[in-house]
């Protein structure tokens, strides 16, 4: 009687059943470890009305994020339109803003990705921005460079 036919395809089916399994819990492991991104990024929906810390005119930013897309506004002149990511398991918490929209007079800020350290304390959001890649990331929010500070704004 000649089994080893049968017996290698319920083998096959066995094992690739296993490595599914395996690929489906990798996969349940990342989502699970996206989630506090995903509720991060929840808490940074809306519109937030603040200003450029140390600013002595106080001009009015406005910072708008509607699901991963962000819209930075403190003029006609300077504005940018940019994609955002959280950046998982870093404290303080971060995140990266590609610029994909800007006016005339900042087209060269397209493609460029500025890096922020951000917080949500007592109603009040803390941007600061960290430099590039190739700079040496500051330590906390009052090593960083450009801070603002901004308070969410009902909506109308």
């Amino acid at each position: 009687m000649k089994l080893s036919g049968p017996i290698i395809a319920i083998g096959c089916i066995a094992v690739s059943s296993i490595a599914n399994a395996g690929e489906q819990l990798t996969a349940n492991a990342k989502g699970a470890a996206n989630q506090p991104t995903a509720v991060e990024l929840q808490l940074l929906q809306g519109t937030w009305e603040g200003v450029l810390v140390g600013d002595k005119a106080h001009q009015k930013i406005t910072i708008t994020i509607n699901g991963n897309s962000l819209h930075f506004h403190r003029d006609t002149n300077f504005w940018f339109d940019a994609t955002i990511t959280l950046s998982a398991g870093k404290d303080p918490r971060q995140l990266h803003a590609t610029i994909n929209g800007s006016p005339p007079s900042q087209a060269d800020s397209i493609g460029e990705v500025v890096r922020a350290f951000f917080r949500i304390e007592n109603g009040t959001l803390t941007l600061a921005t960290i430099g590039d890649d190739a700079e040496e990331t500051a330590n906390g929010f009052e090593a960083a460079g450009t801070r603002y500070d901004l308070r969410k704004v009902q909506p109308q």
